[in-house]
C-alpha cells in the first residue's frame, strides 16, 4: 500500500506538472490558482452576471462594517472658540472617522465634499493599518491589487460609511481623475444606487497646454456627485447672473418689464400644429420644412392678445415667444463643464492659498475656493453641515465659511485628516508646520478672519473644535 500510494502521489505530480506547462498564466508560485483554471477551461458552475469585482473586495466590505476600535479625544488646545462654534476638526485616520461619526451625525451630513488620493502611481497613506491585513492569495492578485485593487480597497469602506452620514436629501461631491474615474463611477454606482447618480462635472482646472505632452494635454478633472436619494435631493440651482439677466431687454416697453424671445417651432411636425400666421404687416408665415409651431392655432392667438407674441421692430419678422425675466426661475442650473472662469483655476488655488501663509508655498495641489464654494451652494443652506474626509489644507471649510459670509446661512463644516508628516526639507516644515493638520487648522484660523475683515460679519463661526482620534483603552480583565 505504501509504495502504491507513493506511486499515485508521483502520478498527481506529473499531471499537475503537465496543467502547469498548458496552463503557465494559472500558476501561482508554486500553487495552482484553481479558480483561473476553471476560467480557462470555460467551466461555469452559475451563469455569468453583471458585476464589478477586484481582489480584496469582500475584505473591504467587512471592513466596513467592523466596529470602530477608535475613540474621539478633545483637544481644546488645538481648538479655536471651543465654547461657541459647531464646527469640527478631526484627526487621525478617516474611516475610523467615518465610524465614529455615526454616533452622533448619522443621517444629519447634508453635503459631502472629497478629493482623495488620484492613485498615480505614489504609496497609499491610507494603509488600513489600524488591524493586520490578510495578504493577497497569490502573486497573480498581488499584481492586479499594485495597480487598482488596492486604491479601490481603501475607497470602498470609506464610502460605505460616508453614505451612512449623509442625509436623504443630501449629495456627495468626489474630484478624480482619469485615472480611477471609471472604476470609482462603478463603485459609486454599486454603493450609493445607479439611479442616485446626478452628474460627473468636467473641472477645468488648467488652461495653458503642456507641449511636452506627447498625445494630449489634459486640463480637467472629473467631479462625480450621487444623491443618498434622487427623489429627495436638495439641489438649490446657481444664482442668475448679470450675463444671464443680460440678455434680457425691453424694446417695446412691455409694462411687464424686461424680457427675451424664444422660437416659436419645434420638430417634428404635428398636422393640429401646422397653419400660416399673418404677422402684423401682412406677411403670411409658415413653419419651416418638417417643424410646426410649439403651440395650436387656438394658443397661439392668446398668446398674440396677450402681447407675448414678437414679431420684430417692424411688425414683419417671424413670430417669436416672448419670455419675461420676472416669469423665470430664480436660479439656473449648472452645465456640466465648469470653466476655470467660473469657479477658478489650479494656478489660482496655489496662489490664494499662498496669500494666506504670507507668501509661503504650504501645499502642492489645493482645490479653489469658488469650485468648493460651488458645491456648496448647490446643495446646502441654512444650518446644514458639510463634511470632508480627505481635508488636506482644509480648503472645503475655507469654502464654507465664505458661502456663510456671502448668503447669511449658518452651516457647519466636519473637517477629518490624517497628521501626515510635512517633508523636513519643505519650506512648510521649516515655518514650523509638522503635519498636514497644522495647515489645515492655521489656514481655517486665518481664512476666518480674512473673511471677516474683508466682509464685516462679525458673528460669522470661524472656530473649531478639534478631535484626535486615539485607540480606545483595552478593559482590564476580569
Amino acid at each position: 500500500m505504501a509504495n502504491g500510494g507513493r506511486r499515485t502521489k508521483g502520478a498527481v505530480s506529473a499531471r499537475l506538472e503537465r496543467v502547469k506547462e498548458l496552463f503557465p498564466e494559472v500558476v501561482a508560485g508554486e500553487a495552482i490558482d484553481w479558480e483561473r483554471l476553471k476560467k480557462e477551461l470555460g467551466y461555469e458552475e452559475q451563469d455569468e452576471v453583471y458585476g464589478f469585482t477586484w481582489p480584496g473586495k469582500a475584505g473591504a466590505k467587512q471592513l466596513a462594517e467592523t466596529p470602530t476600535i477608535g475613540a474621539l479625544r478633545p483637544d481644546r488646545a488645538a481648538s479655536k472658540r471651543w465654547e461657541t462654534t459647531n464646527n469640527w476638526y478631526i484627526e487621525g485616520d478617516n474611516l475610523e472617522a467615518l465610524k465614529l461619526l455615526r454616533a452622533s451625525h448619522e443621517g444629519s451630513v447634508q453635503m459631502i465634499y472629497i478629493d482623495p488620493p488620484y492613485n498615480t502611481g505614489k504609496a497609499f497613506t491610507y494603509k488600513d493599518n489600524w488591524r493586520k491585513r490578510k495578504r493577497a492569495a497569490s502573486h497573480i492578485e498581488q499584481e492586479e491589487a499594485r495597480v487598482h485593487a488596492g486604491w479601490l480597497n481603501m475607497m470602498y469602506p470609506r464610502l460605505w460609511v460616508a453614505k451612512a452620514l449623509l442625509a436623504e436629501t443630501g449629495a456627495i461631491f468626489i474630484s478624480i481623475d482619469d485615472t480611477e474615474q471609471a472604476n470609482l463611477k462603478k463603485m459609486c454606482d454599486e454603493i450609493f444606487g445607479e439611479r442616485n447618480f446626478v452628474a460627473t462635472f468636467i473641472w477645468q482646472r488648467a488652461f495653458s497646454p503642456v507641449n511636452m505632452n506627447k498625445f494630449a494635454s489634459r486640463n480637467h478633472d472629473f467631479i462625480l456627485c450621487y444623491a443618498k436619494n434622487i427623489d429627495r435631493l436638495a439641489w438649490y440651482g446657481l444664482p442668475r447672473d448679470s450675463e444671464a439677466n443680460g440678455r434680457y431687454a425691453n424694446p417695446d416697453n412691455d409694462p411687464r418689464g424686461p424680457w427675451m424671445s424664444g422660437d416659436l417651432s419645434v420638430g417634428p411636425p404635428i398636422p393640429e400644429k401646422i397653419y400660416d400666421i399673418v404677422t402684423p404687416g401682412g406677411r403670411v408665415v409658415s413653419p419651416p420644412s418638417g417643424y410646426c409651431w410649439r403651440v395650436t392655432k387656438e394658443r397661439f392667438a392668446e398668446l398674440a392678445a396677450d402681447n407675448r407674441i414678437w414679431f420684430g421692430k417692424h411688425g414683419n419678422g417671424v413670430p417669436r415667444l416672448k419670455r419675461f425675466l420676472r416669469e423665470v426661475k430664480p436660479t439656473m442650473t449648472p452645465l456640466t463643464i465648469w470653466t476655470h472662469d467660473e469657479v477658478s483655476h489650479s494656478q489660482e488655488a496655489k496662489k490664494e492659498l499662498k496669500e494666506l501663509f504670507d507668501g509661503m508655498a504650504v501645499m502642492d495641489y489645493p482645490k479653489p475656493v469658488k469650485l468648493i464654494q460651488r458645491m456648496v451652494a448647490l446643495t446646502t443652506k441654512d444650518d446644514d453641515v458639510i463634511l470632508d474626509f480627505f481635508s488636506g489644507s482644509a480648503t472645503t471649510a475655507h469654502a464654507v465659511m465664505q458661502q456663510n459670509a456671502e448668503d447669511g446661512g449658518q452651516r457647519s463644516f466636519i473637517m477629518v485628516q490624517l497628521p501626515e508628516r510635512m517633508v523636513k526639507t519643505s519650506a512648510a516644515y521649516q515655518a514650523g508646520f509638522r503635519t498636514i493638520c497644522d495647515i489645515g487648522r492655521e489656514r481655517i484660523c486665518r481664512a476666518g478672519e480674512k473673511i471677516i475683515r474683508e466682509t464685516g460679519k462679525i458673528d460669522l463661526d470661524i472656530g473649531f473644535k478639534v478631535f484626535q482620534i486615539e485607540r480606545k483603552s483595552k478593559q482590564p480583565a476580569r
